[in-house]
């Protein structure tokens, strides 16, 4: 007969805040949780690796807005997901995390040999999510991921991490079933004050412009982005972070060649400038070469990013709160043309300075694949060159692991997307040296039949760092790779898998993506980088 015991409080409380999908990996520490999972109506999709069921959690919470539970054990499973904790830190994702820990007589910094012992296991996690919670018995499991459940959904969203001792998932509990909990985030509304102020200065400005980020997309704020751009009349572009928050198509839009000088010289010289929901960091601002003269509105749901990089007239606030107040507050104004005249004007120049370096292949691969993607498909790009393409080129929403930067993320993140929603396919892109951090998770995509076409695009190494390298240096070092013969591997998982040219890229990717269930398309292929302008 089976004995209700913490794990069942870990579930029972996942399932009563609104949790469908449970990630991870079991571990020996965990298992009085993963047991639980058994006597529950969570869905478990399970990865090879820790850190590549981090990333498929993060994706999940991306494209729900939801809270994705991550599962793992201790010590070495544990420390395995915090290179996905920093990309769901930096992009804001609400992954919550929990992490099986030693018997609770062993927590407090002894030797006592147990198996995974860490000192303090916590303080590895403790610069990377948003909060912490540490749990000595079951009493305290339900209000624990309750706290953690609502630190994560609250803006800024980000990761949590919950550690429970083995033996209090293991133990028999006298606790009831949990059947209701609550965990309400707490709305960031703008000072009405500067939301005035901002007003004001918007609503004189001669030559207004708007930076939208990727607080944008994460507070479904593009509805009240365009009220406003259309109020102003001011051109909009958009960072990396941010693609969806505009129209591309838009006369407004400058879309989100941020990597460009004239794009950064635009951007300066506006008398007013309006950042929503960006830090202004490195990729926003090329590479900090940014220099406003005019005004700066931020408004930043992260206190930390708030002017940490320009005086501005910063607004701590949720995006959609702060361009909803702004909306009824700014007076309409109108440049008669000058405004879309000056972004088309500005999207010339890119496209004459783009055309002027022999790039063709690189845009013709790129325009095959939106072309095979359907139009509702969500796509998870790897560290790649044709992801760095896509950056500024992509005409639409894309995902990738621009926040930390690590390698491995577009895989396992799109099987995490497709788990949320298998009724509609989801391209993943990487490079060959990404793809072989998460080849395992073929076998994840098999066994749970999810519909993900995997496009690899194999140039035979580092393709990026060896254009740095080669640039900085004249050669490049420790950049070329061995690697399998990627169709025949994918087919030994069971999973079909093409190689492919440019010229038949855009039909093979398509069949794969309507086909049902996971695929590979292998495209051989050495893609450039356009010139950087930010290197004088």
């Amino acid at each position: 007969m089976s004995v209700r015991n913490g794990g069942d409080l870990v579930v029972e409380s996942l399932t009563a805040l609104g949790a469908s999908t449970v990630f991870g990996l079991p571990g020996q520490h965990a298992l009085g949780a993963f047991d639980a999972l058994r006597r529950s109506r969570l869905t478990y999709v399970g990865l090879r690796v820790e850190n590549n069921a981090g990333f498929a959690a993060d994706a999940f919470a991306r494209v729900t807005g939801e809270p994705a539970p991550l599962l793992v054990s201790t010590g070495p499973g544990a420390l395995m997901t915090l290179a996905a904790l920093q990309e769901s830190a930096a992009a804001s994702a609400p992954v919550l995390a929990i992490g099986s820990q030693v018997p609770v007589a062993g927590l407090g910094g002894g030797r006592h040999g147990y198996l995974h012992e860490l000192a303090d296991q916590k303080a590895s996690f403790r610069d990377i999510v948003k909060s912490v919670h540490t749990v000595r018995t079951a009493s305290q499991i339900p209000s624990a991921i309750a706290a953690a459940w609502e630190s994560a959904s609250t803006v800024p969203y980000g990761p949590v991490w919950v550690e429970i001792p083995q033996n209090v998932l293991l133990a028999p509990v006298t606790v009831p079933p949990v059947t209701s909990l609550r965990a309400a985030p707490r709305p960031l509304e703008p000072r009405p004050e500067l939301i005035t102020e901002a007003a004001q200065l918007l609503s004189g400005a001669r030559r207004p412009v708007i930076l939208a980020g990727g607080g944008v997309v994460r507070s479904g704020a593009e509805v009240e982005l365009r009220a406003l751009a259309e109020r102003l009349d001011a051109p909009v572009a958009s960072t990396f972070g941010g693609k969806g928050a505009f129209p591309w198509e838009h006369p407004l839009s400058l879309r989100s060649w941020l990597e460009d000088r004239h794009t950064t010289d635009f951007l300066e010289d506006a008398d007013v400038l309006l950042v929503v929901g960006s830090g202004l960091g490195e990729l926003s601002s090329n590479y900090h070469t940014f220099r406003p003269r005019g005004r700066v509105i931020q408004i930043e749901a992260d206190l930390g990013k708030l002017e940490s990089n320009h005086p501005a007239l910063g607004i701590h606030s949720d995006a959609r709160l702060a361009l909803a107040a702004l909306c009824d507050l700014t007076a309409a104004r109108s440049s008669e043309g000058a405004a879309a005249e000056a972004a088309a004007e500005l999207l010339a120049r890119v496209r004459d300075r783009i055309d002027g370096q022999d790039l063709a292949l690189e845009q013709q691969v790129l325009a095959a694949v939106r072309e095979a993607l359907p139009e509702d498909s969500p796509s998870f790009w790897d560290m790649t060159i044709l992801a760095y393409w896509a950056w500024s080129a992509w005409p639409g929403p894309m995902h990738s692991a621009q926040g930390a930067g690590g390698l491995g993320y577009g895989f396992p993140a799109a099987l995490g997307a497709a788990a949320a929603d298998p009724t509609k396919p989801v391209l993943a892109v990487s490079g060959d040296g990404g793809a072989m951090y998460s080849i395992a998770e073929l076998a994840t995509a098999r066994q749970y039949a999810l519909p993900v076409t995997w496009l690899i695009v194999d140039d035979g190494g580092y393709g990026i760092l060896r254009e740095y390298m080669t640039g900085a240096f004249g050669e490049a070092t420790a950049t070329e790779l061995a690697r399998p013969d990627f169709t025949a591997l994918a087919e030994s998982f069971g999973v079909p898998a093409v190689r492919t040219t440019p010229e038949a890229l855009r039909e093979d990717l398509a069949k794969a993506l309507a086909s049902p269930g996971p695929s590979v398309v292998v495209l051989p292929a050495l893609l450039r980088m356009f010139a950087p302008t930010h290197v004088h």
